[in-house]
């Protein structure tokens, strides 16, 4: 063999080797740079407050900057298409949600990434029920089943608000709208801030909330809790009754969880997957989320993927039912 050839030969089989082992050392070596974060919603709002609670802990854990950047507007998918293009490399990875990542697929038209491909998800960070609550003054109903007799006697002429087209909070209230019949008009807003400040001040009737900031005003005595969303009771309103304890099969909650563009190396979003698991088991980190009224989760990509893919369903299902309009 002359030497030109072995040296050809012995070339091609180092190619080999490193092009096999590539992806175990790119895992072992990520992150080597900063890390972007993309928040498809505006800051303060909760997935903002989540990303960035685990960034932070992202920061710490694996000596590289985890840097938010929040890119909001059509119900996240301006900030979500930006991801879908992002090199799929782990260096930009982003948050997303019931509505951006499971009721959007129903409810949009067109989305400025693949449906089929979708996202790499990494894992579920957290969840939170919402809770109906009502103006006092403008509902004179003190349960679920006293409000359905109540919208039932006047068909229409009641208003409900939510945080946009398409949350968890929107189609809570058309859930409510096709399992008993009621007729209610939907008053959208761009954050649930504004919606349930005017709750309080009686220009909306009612409204599901998350139950964070309704919280505040429930306590405060500015609005009327009837029920909440989640299967149990939740712990900042324990004496609030489920929905699905007075209308059976009736669940609305909200969730946030941490995405990668399609592509990504499967080996890294184990890493982050398994990083993120271990954030949200920390008991500081737990006891930090359950203080704002959240169910911490932390679960592995595949059991986001089967999740994600249950959630779409029963979204599309109460979407087609309710005839809401595509966007």
């Amino acid at each position: 063999m002359n030497l030109n050839r072995f040296m050809a030969i012995a070339a091609a089989a180092t190619a080999f080797c490193m092009a096999g082992a590539e992806p175990g050392r790119a895992a072992d070596n990520y992150p080597s740079k900063t890390v972007t974060v993309v928040v498809p919603f505006a800051a303060g709002g909760n997935t903002d407050t989540f990303g960035r609670l685990v960034a932070e802990e992202l920061d710490k854990r694996l000596g590289q900057r985890f840097i938010v950047e929040n890119k909001p507007g059509a119900g996240g998918n301006i900030g979500l298409g930006d991801l879908a293009r992002s090199k799929p490399d782990g260096y930009t990875i982003g948050m997303g949600t019931v509505s951006s990542n499971a009721i959007n697929q129903t409810l949009y038209k067109a989305l400025p990434y693949d449906k089929d491909k979708g996202f790499e998800p990494i894992s579920l960070i957290a969840s939170l029920p919402n809770v109906l609550v009502v103006n006092p003054d403008r509902i004179k109903a003190n349960s679920v089943q006293e409000l359905v007799e109540f919208l039932k006697k006047e068909p229409g002429k009641h208003t409900y608000a939510s945080s946009g087209v398409g949350t968890s909070i929107h189609l809570a209230g058309e859930l409510l709208a096709t399992k008993t019949g009621v007729k209610i008009t939907h008053v959208p807003y761009k954050g649930s801030s504004q919606a349930i400040l005017d709750v309080v001040a009686g220009h909306v009737d009612m409204m599901f909330d998350n139950i964070p900031t309704a919280a505040q005003q429930v306590k405060g005595g500015k609005v009327k809790a009837l029920a909440v969303t989640s299967l149990e009771r939740a712990a900042l309103l324990p004496d609030v009754p489920t929905m699905a304890s007075i209308i059976p099969g009736f669940e609305a909650t909200s969730w946030h969880g941490l995405f990668a563009p399609p592509g990504t190396p499967p080996e890294i979003v184990e890493k982050l997957s398994k990083e993120v698991q271990a954030i949200i088991a920390d008991p500081a980190m737990k006891a930090k989320l359950e203080a704002m009224g959240v169910t911490p989760v932390g679960n592995t990509s595949v059991e986001f993927k089967d999740f994600i893919a249950k959630e779409t369903v029963k979204w599309a299902e109460v979407i087609k039912a309710a005839n809401v309009p595509l966007q």
